[in-house]
């Protein structure tokens, strides 16, 4: 076999080898059954998920709106002067409230802040809540509070209770003079033996018209830190023994 015939014939068969490996490739990409009414059921091997959208209409989109209306408009009755200048009017007017209501958002987070800032001041100091629920500790061996009373009380009886609703000690304070009573538990048991640490409960009771009646009682608590929260709630200020009052709900500030 002369050479010119040797490479004639590596040739067509290098040819062939390519043919039958694009042949190879196309199949596997494709993955062709033979067969077009299975082919064009098939499903594609990558879904394409479309991208989500913005629902809100944008001032482009309303200037895409306003183009279409034109081009679309009847020559002989074209738009009234009137209805584009109310049109442009009215979206004006969404465009403003949208920016409107950022802005007020973002004054809301300052005056969160601002408010946050304030209220540090208090850290360190016991402020009047409307619970009638104190703390005892180490640090605060006493709980102090305040009786709201309808009308003048000879005597109020009051009795302190545990976490489990168990009565620690009772004892009577003057209500002579009507309103708002102070009463000061000095965190002895009825032994006189100092309580243990932890949550307690002040009731307090007395006659108003001859009839036994439950008076509420509000109670000092030890602002330990301040959060910002959020602009429904406001500031936070977090108590000694775990309870947490916003900044609106306090009553008074007590210097110790």
């Amino acid at each position: 076999m002369s050479l010119i015939n040797q490479i004639n014939q590596a040739s067509a068969q290098t040819a062939q080898n390519k043919s039958q490996s694009n042949a190879v490739t196309t199949n596997s990409s494709t993955s062709s059954t033979g067969n077009p009414f299975l082919d064009g059921i098939r499903l594609p091997k990558d879904s394409i998920v479309p991208e989500a959208k913005s629902q809100q209409l944008t001032q482009d989109d309303f200037f895409s709106l306003l183009s279409q209306q034109l081009s679309m408009q009847d020559p002989f009755k074209p738009v009234d002067n009137d209805q584009m200048i109310a049109q442009m009017a009215s979206f004006s007017t969404v465009d403003g409230i949208t920016k409107l209501n950022k802005e007020i958002v973002n004054l809301n987070g300052v005056m969160t802040s601002s408010q946050a800032l304030q209220a540090s001041g208090l850290v360190g100091r016991k402020v009047l809540i409307p619970t009638d629920t104190g703390n005892i500790s180490a640090e605060s061996p006493t709980i102090k509070g305040v009786i709201s009373t309808p009308a003048k009380i000879p005597e109020v009886t009051v009795r302190v209770e545990d976490e489990k609703g168990q009565v620690v000690t009772t004892f009577k304070v003057d209500g002579s003079k009507g309103g708002n009573v102070d009463v000061n538990w000095d965190g002895l048991d009825k032994d006189g033996k100092p309580v243990t640490a932890g949550n307690y409960t002040i009731k307090a009771s007395g006659l108003v018209d001859g009839k036994s009646q439950e008076l509420p009682v509000s109670t000092y608590a030890h602002v330990t830190s301040v959060s910002l929260g959020t602009a429904s709630t406001g500031a936070i200020l977090n108590l000694r023994g775990g309870m947490g009052i916003k900044l609106t709900d306090v009553l008074a500030v007590s210097e110790t």
